[in-house]
Order: structure tokens, then sequence, then C-alpha cells
């Protein structure tokens, strides 16, 4: 599948061809913390079939609990993260699915860091819904 993404603010764009089966969340506490929110979500993509078309990422390098140091990607200007990836030579991109066009068509295929999970992650259905907002 081809997937079409960039930042908030038009100044990057990539595009990549991915196996919608690799989509996924993470619940780590990083992914928590860097989103502002309860998971990340993820689009795994061989650094092969991922190319740059628009723009220049900024890079935030961090070091994981399990001691891996992971490069995250974010625009400058507007700060939409982007992807994440090892530090050096990366053989993967887990592209951000909010980022991209398609993200309608890539629903979870797995979770990850699920120790971490905020405990009223997965009780969401009863929540009331207002469509218009707050």
């Amino acid at each position: 599948m081809k997937v079409h993404g960039g930042c908030h603010c038009g100044a990057i764009r990539f595009e990549a061809h991915a196996d919608p089966q690799k989509a996924g969340v993470c619940h780590c506490t990083d992914c928590q913390t860097l989103t502002g929110s309860a998971f990340s979500l993820f689009l795994q993509v061989p650094r092969e079939n991922f190319h740059l078309t628009d723009g220049e990422p900024k890079i935030y390098v961090k070091t994981a609990e399990s001691g891996n140091r992971r490069a995250q990607a974010f625009c400058a200007n507007c700060g939409t993260r982007l992807w994440a990836s090892a530090e050096k030579d990366p053989a993967v991109f887990n592209l951000r699915i909010g980022t991209l066009r398609e993200r309608a068509n890539l629903p979870p295929r797995t979770q990850i860091w699920c120790r971490s999970a905020l405990p009223w992650v997965n009780d969401l259905g009863g929540v009331p819904t207002n469509m218009k907002g707050m």
C-alpha cells in the first residue's frame, strides 16, 4: 500500500510503500510523554520503501528503557511528530499514523509495551461522544 504523509504546516512531506499489517500501538511511557496522549500509533516501513519528498525534519534522540537510542523526527516549524527510527543507519522507520492521509485504512494489528498501558485505555467504548467538539 502506498502512503503519503507530512507535517501539519506542510513543510515536510514523505511517501512510502508499506504493509498495512505492520500498523500498531505503542503504550510505552516515552510515547505517552512524546505524544501527550495515552499511546502512539505507528506503521513500520523498511528504509528502502521510504522517501522524503519535501523538507528536512529536526531529530531528537532519546534513550529508550531498553537502552536503545531512538531518533525522533519532527517538524521544527509546527512540532508534528513524523517518525521514529534507530539513531544510526535505520533499517526501519516507524511512521506516525496520524501524519498519513491513509490513516483511516490502517487499523492497529499489534500492541507493544502493554505493561505501561493506562488502565482505562481499552474502556473508551462507554465514553460519551460529541461530534461537534467540546
